[in-house]
């Protein structure tokens, strides 16, 4: 077990009331020559009777200076606050922001415009305002568009290559070099400031806040008599919670940096915000969690929270919009021009204004194709909007052939658009309807009748699923995304491409098996259907009054019917015993041995085909966690069942 010494924590400086108290003042004369003391009151949130003596020690310390009835930071005030310099800025904008949806499958939230400025350009123009110009912004989802901020603004970009899997605190975890020993804002790019908050000094690490009257679901902060923040936790009434920016000093940092280190190490803290180390440092339960996981030999009762200021602001100086509808309100602009491709789309097919597309969500992202949900006149609905590198994976025109040969059986999701150039689609959704679920052998048994009844209705298209076609297919994809030349003739130099652009060290020996299967499988001279291909259990869905519906049928195609049992079975993971409990249900007898060799076949041929498309997906930068590697093996765990 990894070994951490409590040595490697440094120990927490107590920061003197009076010195912070002294930097704010100082900073304040700084920026306005003209300010009052009473203004100082005012823009310090300090008594005048404190102000005033502060002022006049200053004075007398030759940190201040009165002329002409205004107030002057002279050198040795200006010595005295050098060590206060903001000195850099981090941006966090990796996420994806599901609650804009729509709006954010086109375009990153930072850079969604309000008032006709995009709102992370607003905070780099603020920042620029104070002096800070080092700016990092932590990118992940859509990070090319991002790329313009550089030449625009001078600012660097950090990649967060676990922006899909983990939070905030993973993006500061793979930032921390940029704010390490410097005084740092924190930010988020979805933050717009209606007043500049950022200074050239600040006197302490704070967080801003915000007062709620009621309750409220944002983290509560509790602080002491001086400001100072001594527990955090989510939910409250009638409390100051965590809203917007937050401020490292280069001694916050000096502490907290090594603790996030190690939360970002431990399990468990993948969905933690970054707030969340914090919080566990005020409360003491971090060194209780380091302790426990590390075996940290020595007591580390000393780890404690730097401190950490509220810096309370006044209601509409911070906004942090939760939804389109948020933005609705403050920016007139989005009720009838969103300037997404989607709202555009809904307003033209149900004939209305954007502002009528109520109740908007994002529907968890597919991984062939990103949804979202709405409502219009109280009716909800569903749009699809084909993901990335789609184009070249799906025929949208032989889909909607599909959709339209299958009507006549009734087992389809309603459609109200479908748009066979781009693949958009617009369909019912069921409220209070649910996916079938693999575990339930009623509901198996009734998604197999679904299937077989469509493969034996009759129905035919034009176009057919060839799998050995479509692995092959896949594997130029890939090549092609590598940067080869997949029409090489050369074998030896296509065996160096596979190697250098497919992760699985024996995929050359597993290809060569492929296409012996796929000669046996010719062989058998197997008969054709319309089959699905994409029959997962979430694609059956069942509505409230029982009635089953087959859904997606991107991949559909005239093919081996047996090819449906085996990718259901793929897709819910099921092992050989789940498989031929499947197959049973299908067929209405036990499968012969005949009819079981087929079904592994398309086992194999389906987890290869479905891990090859993972890895193809990988390249144009989607992540897919451990699926490619379990298609893989049910590959090369039921090919060996085969002759």
């Amino acid at each position: 077990m990894l070994q951490w010494a409590v040595d490697s924590i440094p120990q927490v400086v107590e920061n003197s009331d009076l010195m912070n108290r002294n930097i704010l003042i100082l900073r304040t004369i700084a920026e306005d020559k003209t300010v009052t003391q009473r203004g100082l009151s005012r823009i310090c949130g300090l008594g005048l009777g404190t102000v005033n003596a502060s002022v006049k020690k200053l004075i007398e310390d030759g940190c201040a200076m009165k002329k002409d009835g205004c107030l002057f930071v002279t050198e040795k005030g200006f010595e005295s606050l050098s060590g206060y310099r903001t000195e850099k800025a981090v941006i966090m904008a990796a996420g994806f922001g599901s609650r804009f949806v729509p709006l954010t499958l086109e375009t990153p939230k930072g850079l969604l415009e309000v008032l006709g400025e995009p709102m992370i350009e607003r905070q780099i123009r603020q920042l620029h305002d104070a002096g800070v110009n080092d700016i990092s912004i932590i990118v992940g989802y859509m990070k090319e568009r991002f790329e313009y901020l550089t030449d625009k603004f001078g600012v660097s970009l950090i990649y967060n290559p676990e922006f899909t899997d983990k939070n905030t605190l993973a993006s500061l975890y793979h930032a921390r070099e940029a704010f390490r020993g410097a005084n740092t804002y924190i930010l988020s790019s979805d933050n717009w400031l209606r007043e500049n908050l950022y200074h050239a000094y600040e006197p302490n690490a704070w967080y801003a806040a915000e007062h709620s009257d009621g309750d409220t679901s944002e983290w509560v902060l509790e602080t002491d008599a001086k400001g100072r923040i001594t527990d955090t936790y989510p939910g409250g009434r009638d409390c100051d919670y965590m809203y917007g920016p937050a401020y490292f000093t280069k001694e916050f940092s000096e502490v907290f940096i090594p603790v996030l280190e190690k939360y970002y190490e431990m399990p468990g803290t993948e969905n933690y915000y970054w707030e969340h180390v914090l919080m566990e440092m005020l409360n003491g339960r971090a060194a209780k969690r380091l302790a426990a996981y590390f075996g940290l030999t020595r007591d580390i009762k000393n780890l404690k929270c730097p401190e950490i200021y509220i810096n309370l602001q006044d209601p509409d100086i911070v906004y942090e919009f939760e939804n389109l509808e948020e933005l609705r309100r403050f920016d007139r602009k989005y009720e009838n021009d969103s300037g997404s491709k989607a709202m555009q789309l809904v307003s033209r097919v149900f004939n209305i204004k954007e502002s009528e597309i109520q109740k908007i969500r994002c529907l968890k992202a597919g991984m062939t194709n990103n949804s979202w949900l709405f409502t219009v006149n109280g009716k909800s609905y569903i749009s699809r909007i084909p993901g990335e590198g789609t184009d070249k994976l799906i025929n949208r025109r032989e889909e909607a052939a599909v959709y339209e040969a299958v009507k006549p059986l009734g087992i389809t999701e309603e459609l109200i658009y479908f748009d066979p150039e781009t693949g958009y689609k617009i369909s019912r959704f069921y409220e209070n309807s649910r996916n079938a679920d693999a575990s339930e052998d009623n509901e198996m048994q009734q998604c197999m009748d679904l299937l077989r009844r469509m493969h034996e209705s009759g129905v035919k298209v034009d176009h057919s699923f060839d799998i050995g076609e479509r692995l092959s297919y896949y594997e130029k994809l890939i090549l092609e995304a590598s940067g080869f030349d997949p029409e090489t003739k050369d074998d030896v130099n296509l065996q160096k491409m596979f190697i250098q652009s497919v992760p699985f060290k024996d995929y050359m020996e597993v290809r060569a098996r492929k296409d012996e299967i796929l000669s046996w499988l010719h062989k058998k001279g197997r008969p054709t259907a319309l089959a699905h291909i994409d029959s997962v259990p979430d694609n059956f869905i069942f509505l409230p009054d029982g009635e089953l519906r087959l859904i997606d049928w991107e991949y559909a195609g005239m093919a081996d019917p047996f090819i449906d049992i085996s990718m259901c079975a793929i897709y819910s993971f099921m092992d050989e015993a789940k498989i031929i409990k499947l197959s049973k249900m299908y067929l209405k007898h036990e499968p012969d041995e005949a009819e079981k060799e087929v079904i592994y076949a398309y086992v194999a041929l389906g987890g290869l085909l479905w891990s090859l498309w993972g890895i193809y997906k990988e390249k144009l930068g989607v992540q897919f966690t451990d699926y490619t590697i379990k298609m893989y093996r049910y590959f090369k765990t039921y090919s060996a069942k085969l002759p």
